[in-house]
């Protein structure tokens, strides 16, 4: 263990629990308050603005095959989600691009 883990007192260490063996998580309805999706090359990456009993978020699912991927979002870190996002768009169109090998 490295030393700043620390054991969770809610979940065994995953060495003496694998995860199908942990209990299911009790479902939580889900309204659908907005979709889009986006195709860029072999991904697609769909966006859900969500909302349920804790809040509304935004999840990010990224399918590329037979893989998929999730983020989750909370409204409250979006304006700042954003505002990283528009950072890395800025430097993306400022540095110049590098050179691929041949």
């Amino acid at each position: 263990m490295i030393s700043n883990e620390r054991p969770s007192p809610f979940r065994q260490h995953p060495s003496t629990q694998p995860w199908h063996q942990l209990p299911p998580r009790p479902h939580v309805n889900e309204d659908t308050l907005k979709s889009e999706q986006l195709q860029v090359e072999r991904k697609t990456f769909v966006f859900l603005l969500k909302e349920n009993p804790r809040g509304r978020f935004l999840r990010i699912i990224e399918e590329g095959g037979r893989v998929s991927n999730s983020i989750i979002i909370p409204s409250a870190g979006l304006r700042e989600f954003q505002k990283l996002l528009d950072e890395m768009l800025k430097a993306s169109s400022e540095l110049p691009p590098e050179k691929m090998p041949q």
